[in-house]
C-alpha cells in the first residue's frame, strides 16, 4: 500500500519538478553545443507571457473573468505555468551574471514548487476524503451520521485548500522580482 501510495502520489509531483529542471538544463546544453545560447536570451519573453496566460485560472476562481470552466483552466495554469517555467529556465541558463534575474528565477522555482505541493497535497486530502465518504456510506450510515463523523477530515480538507494563502504571497514576490528584472533589462540593455 504504501508503495502504491509513492507511486501513484508522490513520484508524479517529483518527476514533475525534476523534468522542468533536467529539460531545461538539456535544452540549454543543445543551444551550448550548436553555439546558438543567443537564442535562449529572448526565450524569457514567451516564457513570461505563458506564466502570465496562466493566471486565467486565478482571474476565474476570484471572479474577475467570466469565461471558461475553472476545472479546464486549472490545467491550462499548470501546463502554461510549467512550460513558461521552462522557457524561462532556459533563458536564464547556467550563467550567472543578474544577481536580480537569479533571485526571480529562484522565486519562480519556490513558486512552481508550491504550486506543485498544494495541487498534490489537495488531490491527497480530496481522494482520502472521498475514500472515507464511501467507506462510511459502505458502513450504511445515514448522509447526516457521515457528515457528523467527516467533520474534522473536512474541516482538514478546508484548511488544506487554504494553501493559496501561501502561494499567492510566493507568486507576488516572483512577480515583483520579474517585472524588477525586466524593468533593470530595459533601463541596462544597450539599445545601439
Amino acid at each position: 500500500m504504501k508503495g502504491n501510495l509513492i507511486s501513484r502520489e508522490v513520484l508524479p509531483f517529483l518527476l514533475s519538478f525534476a523534468m522542468l529542471v533536467l529539460v531545461s538544463l538539456l535544452i540549454d546544453a543543445i543551444l551550448h553545443v550548436f553555439n546558438a545560447v543567443w537564442i535562449g536570451r529572448y526565450l524569457g519573453i514567451p516564457g513570461t507571457l505563458l506564466i502570465l496566460g496562466s493566471f486565467g485560472y486565478s482571474l476565474r476562481k476570484r471572479k474577475l473573468i467570466r469565461v471558461g470552466q475553472p476545472a479546464q483552466l486549472l490545467r491550462w495554469h499548470e501546463r502554461m505555468a510549467w512550460f513558461g517555467s521552462l522557457l524561462v529556465l532556459v533563458h536564464a541558463g547556467i550563467h550567472f551574471n543578474a544577481i536580480l534575474g537569479w533571485l526571480a528565477v529562484f522565486a519562480m522555482l519556490i513558486n512552481v514548487g508550491s504550486g506543485l505541493t498544494g495541487k498534490f497535497l489537495l488531490e491527497r486530502s480530496r481522494r482520502r476524503l472521498e475514500k472515507s465518504r464511501l467507506h462510511l456510506h459502505q458502513q450504511g450510515l445515514t448522509p447526516d451520521g457521515i457528515n457528523e463523523r467527516m467533520y474534522w477530515d473536512s474541516l482538514t480538507f478546508d484548511v488544506v485548500k487554504q494553501w493559496r494563502m501561501v502561494h499567492f504571497p510566493i507568486t507576488l514576490a516572483f512577480a515583483v522580482l520579474a517585472l524588477a528584472h525586466i524593468a533593470a533589462v530595459f533601463l541596462f540593455w544597450g539599445w545601439q
